[in-house]
C-alpha cells in the first residue's frame, strides 16, 4: 500500500503535529519590544495574537453563514447558517472570557512596556473591522481615518464594504419566504408576523434569534473590553492616539440589527 498520502510536510517529510500547525513559525511570532524584557509583555502579545486567530475564524464562519442564507454555493441552507452562527456564539463567549486572562496583568506591569507599543493600537485591527462590516455595521470612514493601512488591508476592507452583510442575507431569506423586506417598516411588520407564528416561520425565527445573539455577544465583548481598559489605564489616551476608553465607550451603543431589538418593544 502506498505511503505517499502521508509523505508531505516540511522538506517532503511525513506530516507531523508540529509541521501541520507550523509550530516553529507560530511560536516564533512573539517578539518583545521592551528592553530589559517586561515579564507581562509576552502575555499581552499572546492574548492579542490569539484574538486575531479567533477573528480569522469568525470571518470564516460568518462569511459561510451569510453564503448559506444567500445560496451562494447552491440552494440556501438555513439550517447550516444557524449551525455556523451557533459556533460563532461559542467563539464570541471565549473572546469575552479571554479578558480575564489579560486582567491578571496589573496596571504597573502594563506600564513597564506600554510606551513601547506606540503608535500601534487595537484600533488598527483590520480583521475586527472586517467582522463589524460583514456583520452589518459598515463604516467607510474607518478606512478614511486610518492612514496606516497597507494596500492589501485597504483592498480587504473595500471588498467588505462592497459585499453583502449578514443582514443583507437575512433580508433575502425573508423575501424567499414570501415576506416583505424592502423597507424598515416592511421588515418590522414581517418580523412581527414571524414572531406571532413561529410554527410556520420556525427557520426564520431561529435565524433572527441567532443574529440577535451574535449582536448581543459582540456588545458584551465591547463592554467587557472597555472596563478592562479603564481598569488598566484609566482615562489615558490610547497608544495609537485615540481617546482610549472614551472612544471605546462611544462604541457601546452600536447595534448590528436594531430592527430585531425594536421588535421586542412591538410584540
Amino acid at each position: 500500500m502506498s505511503e505517499s498520502f502521508v509523505s508531505f510536510g516540511e522538506q517532503g517529510a511525513q506530516l507531523t503535529y508540529g509541521s501541520y500547525l507550523r509550530l516553529p513559525q507560530l511560536l516564533d511570532a512573539q517578539h518583545l519590544e521592551s528592553d530589559p524584557p517586561a515579564h507581562d509583555e509576552l502575555l499581552f502579545i499572546t492574548i492579542h495574537q490569539v484574538y486575531e486567530l479567533w477573528f480569522q475564524q469568525l470571518l470564516h464562519e460568518v462569511g459561510a453563514a451569510r453564503d448559506a442564507m444567500l445560496g451562494t454555493h447552491g440552494e440556501p441552507a438555513l439550517w447550516w447558517a444557524q449551525h455556523l452562527l451557533q459556533r460563532v456564539h461559542v467563539i464570541e463567549r471565549v473572546l469575552v472570557q479571554q479578558v480575564d486572562v489579560l486582567e491578571t496583568m496589573t496596571p504597573q506591569d502594563f506600564l513597564e512596556f506600554r510606551q513601547r507599543l506606540a503608535p500601534a493600537s487595537g484600533f488598527q485591527s483590520v480583521q475586527f473591522r472586517e467582522l463589524e462590516f460583514l456583520s452589518g455595521a459598515k463604516d467607510a470612514s474607518y478606512v478614511e481615518r486610518f492612514r496606516g493601512l497597507t494596500a492589501d488591508e485597504q483592498r480587504r476592507l473595500g471588498e467588505r464594504l462592497a459585499e453583502p452583510t449578514l443582514w443583507d442575507a437575512f433580508l433575502v431569506v425573508l423575501r424567499a419566504q414570501g415576506l416583505a423586506a424592502d423597507t424598515d417598516a416592511e421588515v418590522s411588520a414581517s418580523m412581527r408576523e414571524v414572531a406571532h407564528d413561529r410554527s410556520r416561520h420556525a427557520p426564520v425565527w431561529a435565524l433572527a434569534e441567532a443574529l440577535l445573539q451574535h449582536d448581543e455577544l459582540a456588545a458584551s465583548w465591547r463592554a467587557r473590553h472597555v472596563v478592562m481598559v479603564e481598569r488598566m489605564i484609566g482615562d489615558k489616551s490610547g497608544t495609537g492616539g485615540s481617546s482610549g476608553s472614551a472612544y471605546l465607550r462611544s462604541r457601546l451603543p452600536l447595534k448590528y440589527y436594531p430592527l430585531l431589538w425594536d421588535l421586542r418593544s412591538e410584540l
